[in-house]
């Protein structure tokens, strides 16, 4: 029997990646629902391709522009998912939200009742809304894959383990492309260089993400949520050929240690073909040579300072919503070519001091209309603070 897929964001990297695996097998799967936000084009073709008969445009301009090019293919396109469910209540087998950025969560929440599986590579909308995903999960009897590759690493190495004989986990870290470099060397680098990763291919926020850091620093906040785990149970360690993902040590003195290639075809392929025992990725032999000389080393907070963010308490509040807000648009700025790099790493610190946030660090948001709220109030202050600045 075909699985169904519903494929959220197939117009970005993890999306195109996606259909790059289920290309090479249409006999066993059916793409069901696609969605973007304004790359019209490309989820037209991948529509046609796919013979998807059901498409999200999310931006209101490119929605009303463009349904009729598809009505005239009889694809039918909404401007919401809850709208694409008022009329189809099927399931998918799994749903991949690919999604960037915290505009991935109210998605993640109106499909959970639809599909069996829910895989998420979308780190921003596991910070803000953890809580709420983790509710309509158990509600609707919906399994969770973290589509992270290290997160789907962890979750892999801790199948059948208990969690309280988990003594330590290690998240690994390329060290970005100014791994080699003095933080005072590339304080004005242009944003070009700071998106040259070194092994992944990526979009633009997460390459900037990768260079500060702030991608691991993420990594282990949604770690924490998504195993219910101590902050104090992580650890970040630099592996610059990352080939390695993930380390588990336990009580019993065992370590486990997940390995596979720089593509995000691995982690994808295999929740997608979630018990398939017949399944075989068809993809590069075991490269040894790439676990010769590993040479680890824990990040230099002088190098990268956005890591003292870890130091801070992880408690489900407005904290990690305010937190990630600010990086959106500390980001957005800086590839815009408005601040400096050195700036995403200063502001963040200095701005999350500031009595205006650290009063909303003691209460949490209830459902998607607070975190909207908290987006559009730290959005709001910045744009006035940075004028002054």
């Amino acid at each position: 029997m075909k699985r169904n897929i519903f494929l959220l964001g197939s117009t970005g990297s993890i999306g195109l990646t996606t259909l790059k695996i289920l290309k090479k097998d249409k006999k066993n799967f059916n793409v069901k629902l696609l969605t973007t936000n304004k790359s019209v084009d490309k989820i037209y073709s991948q529509a046609i391709e796919f013979n998807v008969k059901q498409v999200v445009i999310f931006d209101k301009k490119q929605y009303s522009k463009y349904h009729l090019k598809f009505k005239k293919k009889k694809i039918k396109v909404f401007f919401s998912i809850k709208d694409v469910f008022k009329i189809n209540k099927n399931k998918s087998f799994i749903t991949i939200n690919a999604i960037s950025g915290i505009d991935g969560l109210e998605p993640s929440l109106d499909i959970i009742k639809f599909t069996n599986y829910l895989a998420i590579a979308n780190k921003e909308s596991i910070i803000c809304g953890w809580s709420l995903i983790k509710k309509q999960l158990r509600k609707y009897n919906t399994k969770f894959i973290p589509l992270d590759s290290e997160h789907f690493s962890i979750w892999s190495l801790l199948k059948n383990e208990k969690k309280e004989n988990i003594k330590k986990i290690y998240l690994t870290a390329s060290g970005g492309p100014f791994l080699n470099k003095k933080l005072e060397k590339i304080k004005n680098i242009k944003p070009e260089f700071a998106l040259d990763h070194p092994n992944w291919k990526m979009g633009k926020k997460i390459s900037i993400d990768s260079a500060t850091m702030m991608n691991k620093i993420f990594e282990v906040i949604e770690a924490v949520k998504i195993f219910d785990l101590d902050i104090n149970k992580f650890e970040i360690l630099i592996h610059p050929k990352s080939y390695l993902h993930a380390i588990v040590t336990f009580n019993n003195g065992i370590t486990k240690l997940l390995a596979h290639d720089t593509t995000m075809e691995v982690p994808i392929a295999n929740s997608i073909y979630l018990n398939d025992n017949k399944f075989n990725l068809n993809f590069n032999n075991f490269n040894y040579n790439k676990l010769n000389g590993l040479n680890f080393v824990k990040p230099d907070k002088g190098k990268f300072p956005l890591l003292k963010i870890l130091n801070n308490k992880i408690n489900n509040t407005y904290y990690e919503i305010i937190l990630v807000s600010l990086n959106d648009e500390l980001v957005k700025r800086y590839l815009s070519n408005k601040i400096s790099y050195i700036s995403i790493h200063t502001l963040m610190l200095k701005l999350l001091k500031k009595p205006y946030f650290v009063n909303y660090y003691f209460t949490s948001p209830k459902n998607i209309n607070d975190i909207k709220f908290m987006v559009n109030k730290v959005n709001q202050y910045l744009d006035k603070y940075l004028k002054k600045v």
